[in-house]
């Protein structure tokens, strides 16, 4: 069985940068469901479960704004602790602004899950952890700069509507789909990690996210 949830997430600024875009910085037009997963993630990550995103709703006018934000180009010397300062560069970016998403998950369990972990305890968890505002860490909208106000809706809350807007969004960024291996400890690690795609449509301000093909 799995258990699903819904969350209002609102904030100043977001920028979900498409990655074909590599000089300067510019947003996707609403939320992908990667960058909706991480901020679920940011509530509450355990191994034994993985979060699925089911539908985005869009609840407010799709706003672009020109931004300009300092970027570091290159890791920092540890052995001079200086020399990021001359690797900073000023980039225009194209980001959203007042972004307001209704997003409907659900988790399952994952292989990692042990004898004791059982879906409704999982389920409690994250409620309790939504309705107190707890998290692990910052969920943020793309990039850390851009904070992320998540909020629980259920039955005894008021939800967002979406707008009224029905069109294609065009390929869209759906997931990263990680490739893993044994090292020689027999430890289990990240090997590679590919970027998956799929056609997004905007219906009546709402992403249906439940039979999309997903391609490489």
């Amino acid at each position: 069985m799995a258990y699903g949830f819904k969350v209002e997430i609102r904030g100043a600024y977001a920028l979900f940068s498409r990655p074909e875009l590599k000089v300067e910085r510019v947003s996707y037009e609403v939320i992908t469901p990667s960058a909706a997963r991480g901020i679920t993630e940011a509530v509450m990550w355990k191994p034994a479960i993985k979060y699925v995103i089911d539908e985005i709703a869009v609840c407010s006018e799709i706003k672009f704004e020109n931004i300009r934000r300092n970027e570091v180009s290159s890791i920092a010397n540890t052995l001079e602790p200086k020399s990021s300062t001359f690797s900073r560069q000023q980039r225009a970016s194209l980001v959203l602004k007042d972004v307001c998403y209704l997003v409907s998950a659900h988790f399952e369990m994952t292989s990692q899950a042990g004898e004791n972990d059982n879906e409704g305890k999982f389920a409690e968890m994250i409620r309790r952890r939504l309705e107190k505002g707890q998290n692990f860490h910052t969920p943020y909208l793309g990039t850390r700069e851009f904070p992320a106000e998540v909020r629980l809706v259920d039955e005894n809350s008021k939800a967002p509507e979406p707008i009224n807007e029905t069109r294609p969004l065009g390929i869209m960024l759906y997931d990263m789909e990680y490739i893993t291996e044994k090292n020689k400890k027999g430890e289990t690690v990240v090997k590679e990690f590919i970027p998956t795609y799929f056609m997004a449509d905007l219906k009546n301000g709402v992403i249906d996210l439940r039979n999309v093909e997903v391609m490489r």
